[in-house]
Order: C-alpha cells, then sequence, then structure tokens
C-alpha cells in the first residue's frame, strides 16, 4: 500500500512541476514581497485635514493641523471629500462639521481626530499601535490578507488543474481499474498542496515580517494556513469533479471570487459592517488569519470544531463524488 501510495506522491510532483505550479508560487511570492517591501510600507497615510471657519475671527489658528477658510461655502468645499474634518466657530462655540464617508469605523476616528484638534491635545501622529509601530502593523496586516487569498485562490484553483489534466490524459479511467485505494488519489494531491501552501506561507512571514515577529507568530498562521489550505483544496476538487471542463471551473470560479471573497475582504479592511457577515463561514477564517499574524490567535473550540468537521466532511464527499466519476468513465 505504501508503495502504492509514495507513486502517487511522484506522479502527482511530476504533475505539479509539469504545470509550473512551483514557479508560479515562487512569482506570486516575489511580487507579493516586493509590493510589501517597496511600496505599501512606505505609504504615509495622512492625518484628517481640519478646516475651520470663524466668522468673527475670534481664533488665531496655530496649530499645524488646522486650516482656516473664509466662508461657509469654502467649507463645505473642502470637506466634500467625505476626510476632512470642519469647525465652526459660530458665537465663541465650536461646533464639529464632516460628510460621513460612508463608513462608521472612520468617521468614528475623523471625530475624535477633530475633538483632539479642537481640545489642543494633538501634538504629532501616533507611531505606536499597541505592540506595534505603524509600519510592523502595516507588515502584519497586509502580509495576513495577501496569504488568505494566495491560499484561497491556490487552494481552490491547484488541485483542481491538475485533476483536470489527469482527465485529458485519461488517468482517471486508468485509476478505475487498478488496484489501488481511491481516497490515496485524493490524499496524496491534499499533501504535496499543503506541504508547498505551508512552505509559502513561511516564506512569505518571514520575508515581511522578519525572523524574530515570523518566530513569534508562525505556530498560530501555519495552524490557520493548514485549515484555509485544505478546505479550499478539497472544495476545488469537488467543483472540478462536477464540472465538465476548466472553462466552466474558471468561470465558476470568478463568480466565487467576486462574491464570497470579496464581501469578506470588504468587511475586514474597510469596516463596513454587514449583520449578515458573522453567519459567512469564510469570514471567520480570515478574521482567524488575521488575529494570528497579531499574536492572538483563535481560542474558540466551536471554530475549531467547526473547521475539522468541514474538512472531514469535504473529504468524504470528494471520494464519494470521484468514486462516481470512476464509475461514469469506465
Amino acid at each position: 500500500m505504501w508503495n502504492d501510495f509514495f507513486g502517487l506522491l511522484k506522479k502527482d510532483f511530476r504533475l505539479m512541476l509539469s504545470s509550473k505550479f512551483f514557479l508560479l508560487a515562487l512569482g506570486s511570492l516575489v511580487l507579493y514581497s516586493c509590493y510589501i517591501n517597496f511600496v505599501y510600507v512606505k505609504l504615509d497615510q495622512e492625518i484628517y485635514p481640519v478646516y475651520l471657519y470663524d466668522p468673527q475671527d475670534t481664533q488665531s489658528v496655530t496649530s499645524e493641523y488646522v486650516t482656516k477658510v473664509e466662508s461657509r461655502e469654502a467649507l463645505e468645499a473642502a470637506i466634500a471629500d467625505r476626510y476632512s474634518v470642519g469647525i465652526v466657530l459660530s458665537a465663541g462655540n465650536p461646533e464639529l462639521y464632516l460628510l460621513s464617508s460612508g463608513l462608521e469605523t472612520t468617521d468614528h476616528y475623523r471625530m475624535l481626530f477633530g475633538e483632539a484638534v479642537l481640545n489642543g491635545t494633538v501634538d504629532g501622529q501616533a507611531e505606536v499601535i499597541g505592540v506595534n509601530n505603524k509600519e510592523v502593523k502595516n507588515r502584519r496586516e497586509i502580509t495576513a490578507e495577501f496569504l488568505f487569498f494566495e491560499l484561497s485562490a491556490v487552494g481552490f484553483l491547484g488541485l483542481a488543474s491538475m485533476l483536470f489534466k489527469e482527465k485529458q490524459m485519461g488517468v482517471i479511467r486508468v485509476h478505475g481499474i487498478l488496484p489501488i485505494c481511491r481516497p490515496m488519489f485524493i490524499f496524496s494531491k491534499l499533501l504535496l498542496l499543503l506541504i508547498s501552501d505551508l512552505l509559502f506561507t513561511v516564506l512569505l512571514t518571514n520575508i515581511n515580517l522578519g525572523l524574530l515577529y515570523a518566530l513569534e507568530v508562525l505556530p498560530a498562521v501555519l495552524l490557520q494556513a493548514g485549515i484555509l489550505s485544505l478546505i479550499m483544496a478539497l472544495a476545488g476538487f469537488l467543483c472540478a469533479v462536477c464540472l465538465p471542463d476548466f472553462k466552466q471551473f474558471s468561470l465558476f470560479y470568478l463568480v466565487l471570487a467576486v462574491f464570497v471573497t470579496t464581501p469578506v475582504f470588504l468587511a475586514g479592511q474597510t469596516g463596513i459592517v454587514w449583520e449578515w457577515i458573522i453567519y459567512h463561514p469564510m469570514y471567520h477564517l480570515f478574521t482567524a488569519m488575521k488575529s494570528a499574524y497579531f499574536s492572538m490567535p483563535t481560542t474558540s473550540v466551536l471554530y475549531y470544531l467547526f473547521c475539522f468537521g468541514s474538512i472531514i466532511l469535504l473529504f468524504i464527499l470528494a471520494c464519494q463524488t470521484f468514486n462516481r466519476e470512476i464509475a461514469r468513465e469506465g
């Protein structure tokens, strides 16, 4: 049995090499790392501009964060970007004036900053965020997001593309008559994909967080990466078996990416509040990945029961679906 399994591993490894799987993964690693190190961490997020309208000229502007405007119309034009904050001094009473950006979190921060300017308690931008400075916080956040979406895509597409190639080569039909344990056919692919995803996780984390921070977060991150890799790979395998060709599968993946992963990204990154998002399984995987990168790994027993239960269920469904496909091919 073990000889058969190692034979499957060798065959699948050669298939991954011939399909340039590792080359594409290396390209993604280089692209993500270059963007993080040379672009993202160098972006300086501007502090919210504050505009003051003082019709009676009762206050001289001394703060570097405040720009004085001469009319109410100029104030309204300045805050029309829904990012700036306005202050109106009417009869000596200061009043905050701003237009909603559509995000409750952002509006809250804008109001806090405007109040701090009014009270004269702003002396510079904050550099320390918890135990992380701004650069480390940005590195952790963007690395977690890139890893999540990379593993989601690679897991779903990687195993499925291997299966479609084997369909074209007639390998599925051959396996129908060979005395090989059929679950091994799936397990060998899962194992190779899992190892490659974990290696990608280690490299991406070390390159973009540095060895010291990487050693701190990798145990929790590798656990989340393994869960995500297995779930997406098994889901991709099921879809690949059920759909007749790779074109239809690719179209299905595009629809899935738009309607499944996009809401997760918007809710997790932009602060958009949707009450229903807590029922979205991918959202919990996404937040668990980000929590792991910030050294706050998820400890919910229910979460892990759901994840491992989903992996077992998907594997059983994959085996049953694969058996039906072999029977149909035969």
